[in-house]
Formats: structure tokens, C-alpha cells, sequence
């Protein structure tokens, strides 16, 4: 399908290996301390820009320019994406609903899992899924085009970042999130599509910086563009959780501000200092070795979470530090992920395992 692989941009395994830590230490911090975001220094916070900056990466490695965009690998690239995220996501789904389940009965755990939006932890598979679907539809239609241009996908993207601010406008639309939850459940929500609709403008930017990286390398480099990013990221990220100065229609705007700015602050930091992320040195080897191995993580780690409802209470009932809240949560983090790999390493033992469950050959 590809003449070649590309070398790999080994800042950027580095990048994705940050953002599975911080997707860990947020559930740590969620599930494991069980600490409402009110209680929680770093968790709102880490919202802004953890799960955006994940999609955001796999868009940025969903693009390839010497992809053949024909009805027979189209079909083959869609295969191997159902087989890769909704084979292990179902296994692990089960595992947990055996393990760590609350309700009475293995039946009745899958049945709240399965009708929940969040899928007890494992949307992000299958809203990823849903992504690629999209995208590769797009990508198929757009080839046959007969002029090339980088209209279809700004097209894309501003139509989805129209829809995202939709999920945030309850007194507009059915489908946004706080509508009548307790009472009226949609479609969108068992199906984990609301998630595609908070999250696909950030895969799509991710694909268009990839698409014009040298274009997008020339703006990251001009002088006055990470001051300028910097001050409108406070400006905004104050906003969302501070000052609240906005109100009705146009409370999400700062929000939706910083994340699209912290997501590139943190994809900036790590291509300007990629020299510090390489495999000659051992934050840049373990961080990528972590990033090679995010969906073995994400499958995992819901299994090994502790249940610490004291960290909680501690942080409820004291003074809130950002410093030790973060600290904690990423040094759990850490340790659950070190037993991830453990786990997953036994596991690709198996040849069947690692293609079934891991989706490698």
C-alpha cells in the first residue's frame, strides 16, 4: 500500500507516551481517589487538554501522502481498524465487567457499560474507530476530486468544530451534554458518538498540520507566535476556570480556546526539544516506549486502578496543591503502567494474542 515507510518522528512516541501518563494519572485521580473535579487541583485542568492532545496526535499520524485511495484498500484499512479497536476494546470490556465490576451481576455490569456513554472507561476505542471511519471516507472521496486543494478538509474541520460547539449548548440542542440525562438517553450517547462530536475537530487539525507540516513548522518558528499563544492560552484558561466571565451561548468559547492552545503548547514543546526525546536518553526511550504501547495501556490500566477514596477526602479537607495532586496521581500513574507493560509483554508472548488483542502482527 506504501512504496516506503517513513522514519519515525521519535519526539512524537515520545509525545504520545506524555499523553497516556496523563490520561492514567486523570483516571487515578477520577476513578482511583475517587475526587470530583471541584476537589481536584490538576483534573480540570488536565481536561482541557489531555484527551484532546490524543486525538490530536492520532490525526497528525492518521495522514500518509503516498496512500492509494481505491475501493480495495479502502475496504482493507476499514477491516483492519474494526479488527485493531472494537476486538480488544469488547475482550477488555468483558474483563472488566468481571473484575472490577459494582453491580450485583456480570449481566448487569455489561448492560450499564453497553448503555453508558463512556463504555466504563473504553469510548475512546471506539469513538477512534468511528474517526477513521469518517476520515477515510473523506479521504476516498476527496481523491477523486479532480483538483487538489486544502478546501475539503478546512471544509471538515470547521463544519466539525461548528458540531462541537453544539455539545455544549443545552438549551439549543437535544443531544448536548446535561440535557434531561436521568431521564431521556440518546442514541448518540449509547453509541458513543457524542464523543466523536466533542472530539473530531481535534483529529482533523492534527491531520491538517501533518498534511502542511512544512507550512505549519515555518509558523510555530516565527517569533511572535508562541508569545502571542501563550498570553491568549492564560487569557482563556483562566477564563474556563476561573473567571467565568462569559455566559449562555458563549461560555464555551474560552474553553474551546484552551484547548486547541494548550494541545500545541505541549505538541510545540516536544518538537522544539526533541533532541531531549530521543532514544540515546531515558526520559526520551521510556516515553517512547510508552507511546509505542498507548492502546495496550489504555486497555490495561483500567484493570489495575487502586481504590484510595482517602487521597480524596484528604485533598477535600485541605488546603488544595496543584504540585502534590498532580505528583501523586502521575507517580500511581506510573506504577500502573509499568504493570500494563508487565501485563501486555506476557501476553504478545502469544502470536494470537498480539494480533487479536493488541492488533500486531
Amino acid at each position: 500500500m506504501e512504496p516506503q515507510k517513513k522514519q519515525r518522528l521519535e519526539w512524537l512516541d515520545a509525545l504520545r507516551g506524555f499523553t497516556m501518563i496523563m490520561v492514567v494519572a486523570y483516571h487515578v485521580c477520577q476513578q482511583g481517589f475517587m475526587m470530583p473535579a471541584k476537589v481536584s487541583s490538576s483534573m480540570p485542568f488536565l481536561v482541557l487538554f489531555r484527551m484532546p492532545l490524543f486525538f490530536f496526535v492520532s490525526g497528525f499520524l492518521a495522514y500518509k501522502a503516498a496512500q492509494i485511495w481505491d475501493i480495495p484498500n479502502l475496504w482493507q484499512l476499514v477491516l483492519k481498524k474494526l479488527r485493531v479497536q472494537l476486538i480488544p476494546t469488547f475482550v477488555f470490556m468483558l474483563l472488566a465487567a468481571c473484575l472490577i465490576r459494582t453491580e450485583p451481576t456480570f449481566w448487569a455490569a455489561m448492560d450499564t457499560m453497553m448503555h453508558s456513554t463512556t463504555k466504563g472507561g473504553y469510548w475512546f476505542t471506539l469513538a477512534l474507530l468511528y474517526m477513521f471511519i469518517i476520515y477515510y471516507l473523506f479521504s476516498y472521496v476527496e481523491s477523486k476530486l479532480r483538483w487538489k486543494s486544502w478546501i475539503p478538509i478546512t471544509l471538515l474541520f470547521i463544519v466539525s468544530l461548528l458540531v462541537y460547539e453544539t455539545c455544549y449548548l443545552p438549551k439549543y440542542f437535544w443531544w448536548a451534554f446535561g440535557h434531561k440525562p436521568a431521564v431521556y438517553v440518546s442514541w448518540l450517547h449509547t453509541s458513543s458518538l457524542y464523543q466523536v462530536m466533542q472530539y473530531f475537530p481535534f483529529f482533523l487539525l492534527g491531520n491538517i498540520v501533518r498534511r502542511y507540516w512544512d507550512q505549519a513548522q515555518r509558523l510555530m518558528d516565527l517569533k511572535w507566535f508562541y508569545p502571542i499563544l501563550i498570553v491568549i492560552i492564560i487569557l482563556a484558561t483562566l477564563d474556563a476556570l476561573k473567571w467565568h466571565t462569559m455566559r449562555m451561548a458563549w461560555a464555551n468559547l474560552p474553553q474551546t480556546v484552551a484547548k486547541f492552545g494548550l494541545l500545541l503548547i505541549v505538541f510545540m514543546y516536544f518538537r522544539y526539544y526533541k533532541e531531549y526525546f530521543t532514544k540515546f536518553s531515558i526520559i526520551g526511550l521510556s516515553l517512547q516506549y510508552i507511546g509505542r504501547r498507548t492502546l495496550d495501556i489504555y486497555l490495561i490500566h483500567f484493570l489495575f486502578l487502586p481504590n484510595l477514596p482517602t487521597i480524596g477526602n484528604f485533598f477535600d479537607t485541605n488546603r488544595h496543591n496543584f504540585i502534590m495532586d498532580i505528583t501523586l496521581s502521575v507517580l500511581i500513574g506510573l506504577v500502573i503502567i509499568a504493570f500494563c507493560i508487565i501485563t501486555s509483554n506476557i501476553l504478545r508472548v502469544s502470536p494470537f494474542f498480539r494480533k487479536w488483542l493488541f492488533g500486531r502482527s
